[in-house]
């Protein structure tokens, strides 16, 4: 049986999936690491246990399917995750910094002016601790090996893409798409902006060559679990390739991929649209020999909220329970929850700001609270919609959502009422491990673009709140946004 193997490798683990030449999912698996944080609050993952990890899903994969053949592989990844290693041995020098990981911040802090204006206006995205530009600069100040190597041009920087390939293919490449989320790759040109990458202290050597999505970067046999090398044939940012997944291709098709973070992107086709109102503008994919770009806002904190009621604050045994406690939750209280855990994301851009409660009443109890973290992800998601409205002018009629979180009904429901769009859900939750698979198998010709994207299934939410409830919604949240944001609390 001829196949793809397609890797998700996200924030909380590695997922797999097995396509057949039908481009049907046959067979998943899943393996969890380690959330590395330190008493400072800075947020790593082990380079090697995730490599470990991916070895361990394909090998789960192989044995549910022994006569799978494969064919292709695609890679999709957590983004601005950064990892460092010594090219030589292949050994990290420190581990992965997390992408939700403000550690950077003094770095970013420290930018004139002009050097920020010219990071936006080059790359398309705001000077941030969030992206990988400053987390290499950090390494290379605070990890002595790191300077060490540098000085010997043995030091290799890359977001996890990169650090699988190099394990599996001994190839130093990334996709055009992750590149274009590192903050040092220029968005018209598509190459590392030399001038950017002097601002932060980084060579073009440390940084691996740039390939589009459905390149050919490399051949493996995952450490000898296949019988033979297959080649790596699409690799994308876990958003760009949910993205692909539900066939967003067309200037104002957009997708919510909600899982530890949210990510809301918009194509928008050959066009770069340069954001006034705190968005990104990256590249979507190349594929079949086009560059597409979107326009996205990240948000640090969605379904990392539903996780932290259960494992800090203990109100919930289960993300399952929420659904239940907010639809019983008192419609009288208007309480806030802000999770600025470190710092918001876009539109608001505030990396100083810290996480708060505001409005709480006598009302308020554990129904409440957990309501509240349901619709910050909502509120968070709204506001990233508005602004995408602002820059872009476009038609925004329809929402795709994927991931975990999307299993709440009351969540999606509560997106289509306070956003007023139509929210369709897609049925299968491995959209970021689908896109790839669905690439890797055109590319390699295993099957067509009708066959990948023909078999879609969607459960569809439209807007039911009265104005008045979403127009106070609205108001209570962009209050206490701004008493975050401003420090007045």
């Amino acid at each position: 049986m001829k196949s793809v193997l397609a890797i998700d490798q996200s924030t909380q683990g590695t997922k797999g999936i097995l396509l057949n030449d039908r481009a049907e999912i046959v067979a998943k698996a899943y393996l969890p690491h380690r959330q590395i944080i330190t008493p400072k609050g800075y947020i790593s993952h082990d380079p090697n246990e995730i490599y470990k990890n991916v070895l361990g899903v394909a090998a789960k994969l192989l044995s549910e399917c022994p006569s799978a053949e494969i064919a292709a592989v695609g890679i999709s990844n957590q983004r601005e995750t950064t990892a460092a290693w010594d090219g030589a041995t292949n050994e990290p020098v420190t581990d992965a910094i997390v992408w939700h990981c403000s550690r950077a911040g003094k770095i970013c802090d420290s930018l004139t002016q002009d050097e920020r204006k010219l990071i936006l206006s080059s790359t398309g995205l705001p000077a941030s601790p969030f992206f990988p530009a400053a987390k290499a600069a950090w390494i290379l100040e605070h990890v002595p090996r790191a300077r060490e190597l540098a000085d010997k041009d043995r030091l290799k920087f890359g977001t996890v893409d990169s650090w699988l390939i190099y394990r599996l293919c001994g190839e130093h490449l990334c996709d055009v798409s992750n590149a274009s989320r590192t903050q040092l790759m220029n968005l018209s040109s598509l190459r590392w902006d030399e001038n950017i990458l002097k601002i932060f202290g980084i060579t073009p050597e440390m940084l691996p060559k740039i390939l589009p999505s459905d390149g050919n970067f490399g051949m493996t046999d995952f450490c000898g679990l296949l019988k033979h090398k297959a080649p790596i044939l699409a690799v994308m940012g876990d958003s760009h390739s949910a993205l692909f997944a539900h066939r967003c291709e067309n200037p104002g098709q957009l997708k919510i991929t909600y899982g530890t973070g949210s990510s809301v992107m918009m194509n928008t086709g050959s066009r770069i649209i340069r954001s006034e109102n705190g968005l990104a503008s990256s590249v979507a994919w190349g594929f079949g020999g086009k560059i597409f770009y979107v326009l996205e806002g990240n948000i640090n904190y969605s379904g990392e909220v539903v996780t932290w009621l259960k494992d800090s604050l203990k109100l919930i045994n289960s993300p399952a329970e929420t659904e239940a406690l907010a639809e019983d939750a008192n419609i009288s209280d208007r309480t806030c929850l802000v999770p600025a855990f470190s710092g918001l994301g876009a539109p608001y851009w505030s990396e100083n700001s810290r996480a708060a409660i505001i409005g709480m009443s006598r009302l308020t109890g554990k129904a409440e609270i957990v309501r509240a973290a349901l619709s910050s992800i909502c509120l968070q998601i709204n506001d990233v919609l508005e602004a995408m409205k602002r820059d872009s002018g476009l038609d925004m009629g329809i929402a795709y959502a994927d991931g975990g979180p999307t299993e709440n009904r009351y969540l999606m429901q509560l997106q289509s009422d306070l956003s007023q769009i139509e929210i369709k859900v897609s049925e299968e939750n491995e959209l970021s491990a689908l896109g790839v698979g669905f690439m890797a198998g055109i590319r390699a010709g295993l099957f067509s673009d009708d066959a990948a994207f023909g078999k879609r299934g969607y459960r569809s939410f439209t807007p039911k709140m009265s104005d008045g409830e979403r127009k106070t919604c609205l108001s209570d949240w962009k209050r206490a946004v701004e008493a975050v944001t401003k420090g007045s609390i």
